[in-house]
Parts: C-alpha cells; structure tokens; sequence
C-alpha cells in the first residue's frame, strides 16, 4: 500500500492543482471549485522493460469498424481501427446518446456491441431503441457505473465495440472523490483506455461539457484518447454538426452533418444546400463561398450588417462563425487599401446554419459583404466569393479550388471570383461557371459587383 505524503486541491472544472486552498480557480477562473484530495504515492516496483524493431512489431489484420453512418464514419477517418478511443462532447440533449444507439445497433449487426450507461435504465434505453428502430439481438445493454466491474463483464462478452455513456457518472474503487470528479475521471478513464488497447477493441467515452463549451475534467483526457468529437448544433434547429478537433488517424477538419427527427438522427448528403435553404435574394450583406471542411466542399452564405455606430468611440466588432482576428484585419484593409470609412459604423459579420469557418479562404468574402452592406448594393445571386487577402490588398491563391468550383458548380453558381494565380491553374473550357480572376483586393470588388 502506498503511503499518503500529503494532500492537494484539484479544480473539478479544468484539473488545475495547488499545495493551498484558494476560492478562486487561478486557471480557469471558477469560484469554490477547488477540492482537497489525498496524495498517494504507491511503492517503487522495478517494471521490466524491452525494445522491439518496428519491423517486428505484430500488425492487427482487422480492418476499420465500420459505425454503419456515413457521415460519423468521415469524421473519424472512415472507421474504428482495433483499440481505438473516441470522446465525444456535446450540450445536454443535443443527441450523443441518441447518435451512439444508432451507430451501436449498426455495428451489432455484425457482431455483440456493449452499450454501458450510468444514466439511464434498461428500460430507459430499450424505449429509446424501439423509438429510433435500434433493437438487435447483439446489442447489450449493461446499466453499471462500477468501473472495475464493467471491465471484468467486458471480458467475457468479446464485444466488437464498447461504448460508455458517459464517463462522468463512472466510479473507480481505489480512487478518491465523488464521480465525475477529476480524480475520478482521470483514474476511471485510464482503466477504460488500458483495457481498450490490450483487447484492440474499439471504445467510445461519452463526456460532459463545460459552461464554457469545453470537455468537463482534466485535459489529461482529451490527450490519452485518439479522437475527440464534438457535437454541437443550434437550439431552435433540427441540425446537428459533429466535428473532429483531434483525430489521430484521420482529418481534423472533417465534420458531419444530420438532422434531428422523430425516428433519430438522418444524415444530410448534401449539406449546402441546407445551409443555403433560407438565403435571402437581392439583399445587401449576404455572399456565398466555398469553404473546405475536411475533404468536403461547403457552401455557405456569409452576412454582414454595417450599421453607423450610435454611441460614437470605439465602433463594435461582432463575428459568428468566423476568426475575429482574420475579419478585423480585413476590415482595416478595407480601410486603408480601399479608403473605406469604417471606424464610425459597426460591423456585424454570421455564417448562416451555425458553422463555423476559420480558414483564410473567406478573406474575400468578408471584404464582399462588408462592402456589400456598406454601400447598400446587393451582390447577384449566382457568383461564389474565394481567395485570400493580404495586407497590401493582395488576392492570395487558396487550396483544393477544384472541389470548391464543383461544388458551387453543382449547385447552379454560374459565376466565380477567384485569385487570379488559382485561375492560371485551371482549364476554363472544362468548367460551366465564368471565372472572374482577381489579384488585387480592388479587382476582386470590381468583378464581383458587375453585371
């Protein structure tokens, strides 16, 4: 047995740790949430060790585990590989458990899946399965929060997948704190994970998320996991998008898309046309781009309002959807390379549908928008907005311009403005779009408010 040295507080919001109690968390700033707990040191025990040639190292056959979803397969790289650990976050009732008994019931079709809730009831659990068609023989159900006792169960079942509903109502004996705890979460999650690798079965932890919108626990979990998964989506929508923040054998920039139904949740095959369902024509502020997500191509509609500043001094700067840093230097080119007098209006900038775009890509249209909305000229509504913008008014070239034309071709876009170094790269005959090449910030307005 070990011998205790001393004790620690832990904040049971983001795992930061201190020899003293302080009411005030100094990392993540939340009052009272600091928690003493033991310090065990467990006796020095001599572990042997033995280096192995990666030429020898033995090589699983087993191909990836299918989820039986196409758009959860995508994000998380095509499939399971053998021992592979996926987190997935998510508000409460915005459809993880739902989304897991589908994938569970998928999967048990081909072998036993073990579906471990510390939450809810068999019967809780079977009515659910009625509701969503969900209910094949393989499937087992195991309502335990006892963690030690859930691996010794899984032992015996050989189960193709394990999924774990959720990690923080789990209990680990030798552990101190109540569950969900840090404490808790780090001690029971490690034993989950270690027995994950040792039986190369595929397990996936569902965890809690924050005020914040961050993963509740220590951040020591979001690294011993392989995938994690955020699931996320607007309160007054039936759209859900689950995207990847860290995937060890796959993209993270990959998400997917479904939409909440009575029978569970249907995945959206083409997701810009959802995003672009309630645009409105001939308005002024509302620009389309092609943006990569992963290896797909959306399109989504970018506003902006530009409304004179009412109280005077600093002018506001909102931006939904997008990098706030990326807008703001856009609007001081605007500013400066375009003679654009932005300092006495506010600028409000939203990506429709409740996506979320970060790459430079929509540099230029942001610049459309704004504009767009400034001067009260609405843009037309067939032509896609891509590139770049520099700091000198430059219009840079951006990647994957040919899934993004055929995308927006596609969808019936008949016009296209792009940096002009992209448009040297392609065959204008093979596209049914006319292309109107840009290198400057002020060719790029010009082509994309002309007729």
């Amino acid at each position: 047995m070990g011998k205790s040295k001393g004790v620690r507080y832990v904040c049971q919001a983001c795992g930061y740790e201190s020899l003293g109690w302080m009411g005030r968390c100094s990392s993540c700033g939340q009052w009272d949430s600091l928690v003493q707990q033991k310090e065990e040191h467990p006796q020095k025990s001599r572990i042997v060790c033995q280096t192995v040639p990666i030429t020898r190292v033995a090589k699983d056959q087993r191909q990836k585990l299918s989820l039986g979803i196409d758009e959860l397969d995508r994000v998380v790289g095509g499939g399971l590989l053998p021992g592979a650990v996926v987190l997935v976050g998510g508000q409460p009732g915005i459809g993880k458990s739902t989304l897991l008994l589908q994938a569970a019931a998928s999967v048990a079709k081909g072998g036993p899946v073990v579906y471990v809730s510390g939450e809810e009831s068999a019967e809780q659990i079977y009515h659910r399965a009625v509701r969503l068609n969900a209910r094949v023989d393989n499937l087992l159900v195991l309502t335990a929060t006892d963690v030690l006792g859930i691996i010794e169960e899984l032992g015996d079942s050989d189960p193709l997948l394990v999924i774990i509903d959720s990690i923080q109502t789990m209990h680990h004996a030798e552990a101190s704190g109540y569950p969900g705890s840090v404490g808790q979460v780090q001690k029971t999650a490690n034993a989950l994970i270690a027995w994950a690798k040792t039986a190369n079965v595929p397990l996936i932890i569902v965890g809690h998320i924050t005020k914040s919108g961050s993963l509740a626990g220590p951040k020591v979990l979001e690294h011993a996991v392989d995938c994690v998964l955020y699931f996320d989506g607007e309160a007054h929508t039936n759209f859900r998008i689950l995207r990847a923040v860290k995937n060890r054998f796959g993209s993270t920039n990959e998400v997917g898309v479904f939409e909440m139904k009575q029978e569970g949740l249907k995945t959206v095959l083409n997701p810009s046309c959802i995003f672009l369902a309630e645009r409105p024509l001939g308005v002024a502020g509302s620009v389309v781009a092609p943006s990569m997500e992963g290896s797909r191509s959306l399109l989504v509609e970018l506003q902006a309002l530009v409304a004179p500043s009412l109280y005077g001094g600093t002018p506001r700067r909102l931006a939904t959807g997008l990098n706030y840093n990326r807008a703001s230097i856009v609007l001081a080119v605007l500013e400066k390379r375009q003679g654009f007098k932005l300092a006495n209006y506010d600028v409000y900038l939203n990506v429709a549908g409740g996506l979320r775009v970060e790459e430079p890509a929509m540099d230029l249209a942001i610049a459309v928008a704004v504009t767009s909305s400034l001067n009260d000229i609405p843009v037309n509504p067939d032509i896609v907005i891509i590139g770049e913008v520099g700091l000198t008014g430059e219009v840079r070239p951006v990647g994957h311009i040919e899934r993004r034309l055929q995308e927006s071709t596609d969808l019936g876009f008949r016009r296209c403005v792009l940096p002009a170094a992209n448009h040297k790269e392609l065959n204008p005959g093979r596209w049914d779009i006319e292309m109107r090449p840009a290198s400057t910030l002020k060719e790029a307005l010009k082509a994309a408010f002309s007729e």
